[in-house]
């Protein structure tokens, strides 16, 4: 007969016998895991190390790109808009080095650069949209009348379009210099413009913005910059809308004009040197009536324009 202390030896013994299968198994499985993890770990890391040097490859290779377009910029466009004069519109978030590189290219074209007028924050604030509808409609020159829209934009461009470019069928300003000063002044005391020194009417205009644009109302800010240099292109010899990379997707202003159709010429990398080039060559174009969605985004149609025949 079996003793109670037997029978208790035994389930202890069969119960160790359990707890060491357990520990061994788990042990083995353990390890196995482990080494799995660890082969996933090096195949990642190598992966890592593989993009991180195409990146750096790539990187170096837009660098050179990049140094290069600066030095051939200039012979690019040289003579491109001989006799041509240009003004600079830029909103508030465009950058001054884009500007200034855009502006010197403008030069080596050939165009006289008529000075600049900046567009405020103020000026895409829904919140002053009635505002900036208000005063335009007090400060319109006679003669001129308002497109039939209403959105803030197309109104903002149906008086300042004509007060900084010359009639495209005379040649001549379409407000007078004191109905000018008056208005621009009017819309600089209101907050939604700045003027810079010596600005006057020129043939061609070029809207110089920033890129995608962020926080509340991003898809109203950025109608209203498409629309308004949408209405400027109407008012003179021809007009381009160039954004930095990003302008032309989401809630850019590019992407607003691009999809809408219009026969505004936009060009979506201007931050970049090869860009500023397509930009002065946008604007060749636009004087001789030919318009395009130059750059490097999915929506662009060509990267550059079309060198003229002959």
């Amino acid at each position: 007969m079996i003793s109670l202390r037997n029978h208790v030896i035994s389930i202890a013994a069969v119960f160790l016998a359990l707890a060491v299968g357990v520990v061994l198994g788990s042990t083995s499985l353990s390890n196995r895991v482990l080494g799995g993890l660890a082969d996933d770990r090096a195949n990642l890391s190598k992966q890592v190390s593989d993009l991180q040097s195409k990146q750096t490859d790539l990187s170096g290779r837009l660098t050179d790109a990049d140094r290069y377009a600066l030095a051939t910029g200039p012979l690019a466009v040289h003579g491109a808009l001989d006799g041509k004069s240009v003004v600079l519109i830029t909103t508030a978030d465009a950058k001054p080095t884009d500007r200034d590189g855009v502006a010197a290219l403008l030069r080596a074209a050939g165009a006289n650069v008529t000075g600049e007028l900046q567009l405020t924050d103020a000026f895409t604030d829904p919140t002053k949209s009635d505002q900036l509808r208000s005063l335009v409609a007090r400060l319109l020159p006679a003669g001129v009348q308002l497109p039939t829209a209403a959105d803030p934009g197309t109104l903002a461009g149906g008086l300042i379009g004509p007060l900084l470019l010359l009639d495209k069928t005379t040649g001549k300003p379409q407000a007078s210099p004191d109905e000018t000063a008056a208005a621009l002044t009017g819309l600089a005391s209101g907050g939604y413009v700045r003027q810079g020194q010596g600005l006057h009417a020129a043939q061609l205009a070029l809207v110089l913005t920033g890129g995608s644009v962020g926080g509340d109302a991003a898809a109203d800010r950025a109608a209203v910059i498409a629309r308004f240099a949408t209405q400027v292109q109407r008012s003179g010899g021809g007009t381009v809308l160039a954004g930095r990379t990003g302008s032309a997707d989401n809630f850019g202003p590019l992407a607003v004009v691009r999809a809408d159709g219009s026969v505004l010429s936009t060009v979506d990398d201007v931050d970049n040197a090869a860009g500023q080039v397509v930009t002065v060559l946008a604007l060749r174009d636009a004087a001789a009536g030919k318009t395009g969605a130059y750059g490097t985004a999915g929506n662009a149609q060509a990267p550059a324009p079309a060198a003229p025949a002959g």
